[in-house]
Formats: structure tokens, C-alpha cells, sequence
């Protein structure tokens, strides 16, 4: 029983770090993709879909290196009393997403698709993580070390300052820095011959 050859359509460096660790051979796609919130959707339901539509994306941007593969996309959101912290633009907002998160519980959502041909498979998986409280003076020592503005909710969970500061996790620690790879190396084997 083998894997179809497998492409991962993401610019992350960490999702390929994560996906690296199942020895699974695979290839990188990186395009741009619009990640469009719908707020009549749930979150659950956003990064879902918006994995979904990363995936259909790679396959009609390179349609010829894609024909035999299987597409494996993802998308990561931080959220917190119901609203969604994305990427932050700039510090001012790295600094008020993290004292938002600050002494409080948070849940992060990864939406991952699995695309081959025309038959596609898509799940969220969710994790809380708990964070100790940091003075100012530790989250800009934090945002200057880690430069986390490409990272959802302003933080990395595996970057050296923050790992002090994290108190529990529930659920799937590699979820938190993008990839839930328990839950896709499960949905993989549906696509195994």
C-alpha cells in the first residue's frame, strides 16, 4: 500500500518541518491564495472551506505537475472569545493581539484538505493553550526576537521566548503551530492503493 505523490500547497516552513516528520515523501506548491472570513460561517466552517480552496487552487495552477498527486493544504486561525486574531501587520498589533491572549485560555483551529482528482477530504481540528501572563516588557522582548508577523495570533508556540510562557495545551501541539498531523497522517490512509 502506497502514498499517490504527495504535494503540500503551503509557503510555511513549519508545515513542511511537520509534515517532514511522517517520512512521507512530498514536494511544495506556493501561491498566493485570497483567506477570505465569512462571518455568517463558523470558524470551524472558515478554515475548512479555506483549505479546501487552497487545495482546488493548486490543482488549476499547476494542473500538469498535480494530475496523479494528492494536495494537502491548510489553514490556521487563533481565536479567543469568539473573534479570529490573524497575522499581525506590524507590532502595535503583535503586542495588543498577545495581551489579549495573556493569564486566558484560546483555542487554535486548522482546517486541513486533502484534494485528489475530484474527491476531497477536509477537517478542523481544534486546540486550547493556555498562556502565563508576560509584562509589555516580555512580549516586545518576544515580537522582537521572534518577528511573529506571519503567524497566526501573533505567536509561535515552538519559538524559544514563548515556550516559557505556555502553561497548558489540549489537544494536538503540532495543530497549534499549523499542522495536526495525527489527524492528517488518519485521513491520509483513506487515500493510500
Amino acid at each position: 500500500m502506497a502514498f499517490p505523490p504527495l504535494i503540500l500547497a503551503s509557503q510555511s516552513p513549519r508545515r513542511k518541518e511537520i509534515l517532514r516528520l511522517s517520512g512521507i515523501p512530498f514536494t511544495t506548491v506556493s501561491f498566493e491564495t485570497p483567506e477570505h472570513i465569512d462571518p455568517k460561517e463558523s470558524i470551524e466552517g472558515n478554515v475548512r472551506r479555506i483549505a479546501e480552496e487552497k487545495a482546488k487552487a493548486a490543482i488549476q495552477s499547476f494542473r500538469n505537475d498535480t494530475k496523479e498527486a494528492l494536495i494537502l493544504s491548510a489553514d490556521t486561525v487563533v481565536a479567543i472569545d469568539g473573534s479570529i486574531l490573524g497575522k499581525p501587520p506590524d507590532t502595535d498589533a503583535a503586542l495588543q493581539m498577545l495581551r489579549q491572549l495573556q493569564g486566558r485560555t484560546h483555542e487554535v483551529h486548522t482546517g486541513f484538505a486533502l484534494l485528489k482528482n475530484e474527491h476531497i477530504y477536509s477537517k478542523c481540528t481544534t486546540t486550547k493553550v493556555t498562556l502565563n501572563r508576560m509584562s509589555d516588557e516580555e512580549i516586545l522582548h518576544y515580537i522582537n526576537t521572534a518577528a511573529p508577523f506571519d503567524k497566526a495570533g501573533s505567536y509561535g508556540i515552538q519559538d524559544p521566548v514563548m515556550a516559557c510562557f505556555v502553561c497548558t495545551i489540549t489537544g494536538c501541539y503540532y495543530n497549534v503551530m499549523g499542522l495536526p498531523l495525527s489527524r492528517v497522517w488518519i485521513a491520509l490512509q483513506k487515500f493510500r492503493s
